[in-house]
């Protein structure tokens, strides 16, 4: 009988990242993995322990992709911007995964290494401390936030749609904001976000 091969998590990574580009999270089990790879549930099992690990190393074979390195002689804001953009960019190629991201963000050495490029252009800007702690959390909950919501309550998804038709005697303000937000782009939503939150930063480190 031949002995079964050898697979390598980066493989076991691809696999599940394929599931779940066609099947969806709930469509992502060890057995529809094992399946992807010619191999059984059990087989599988010899290389990862559970769903939990197959679900970070999803995370991580789709965050590895993101360049981490600071951007130099530029801005600091600017260099806020374009690693948000990068991360933003990576996780827009499987959308899937987003919902995965929380609960597994700190187990992922790409997103330890992009956290640690976002410190260094806001410690070079000046922020130390407290005012780091705070501006890094907050650039950090934008970020997955607004990723979020890209992909789970997109601004032309039907929630939105919902809205515009509430009752404008109870809630004029919603309405109308639902129905104007039909010409935000994905991209003007997340760069105008992060502006806004770089504005109240940047005041702050002028205080």
């Amino acid at each position: 009988m031949p002995r079964p091969r050898s697979l390598t998590h980066a493989q076991i990574a691809d696999a599940a990242l394929a599931v779940l580009d066609r099947d969806g999270l709930a469509g992502l089990t060890m057995r529809a993995v094992g399946a992807q790879l010619g191999t059984s549930t059990m087989g599988l099992y010899r290389y990862v322990a559970d769903r939990d690990e197959l679900e970070a190393l999803v995370v991580e074979r789709v965050l590895d992709r993101v360049d981490t390195r600071p951007p130099l002689d530029v801005p600091w804001p600017d260099g806020v911007r374009e690693l948000s953009g990068r991360v933003r960019r990576a996780v827009g190629t499987h959308p899937a995964v987003v919902p995965l991201l929380p609960a597994h963000r700190h187990r992922s050495p790409a997103i330890l290494r992009w956290g640690e490029a976002v410190l260094a252009v806001l410690t070079r800007a000046g922020f130390t401390g407290t005012g780091r702690v705070v501006a890094f959390r907050a650039l950090l909950g934008y970020v997955v936030g607004a990723i979020q919501m890209e992909h789970l309550g997109a601004l032309a998804g039907p929630g939105t749609a919902v809205i515009a038709t509430l009752p404008r005697d109870e809630f004029p303000l919603l309405a109308e904001t639902a129905r104007e937000a039909g010409a935000v782009g994905p991209e003007d939503e997340f760069g105008g976000g992060l502006d806004l939150l770089l504005d109240g930063l940047t005041r702050r480190l002028d205080t």
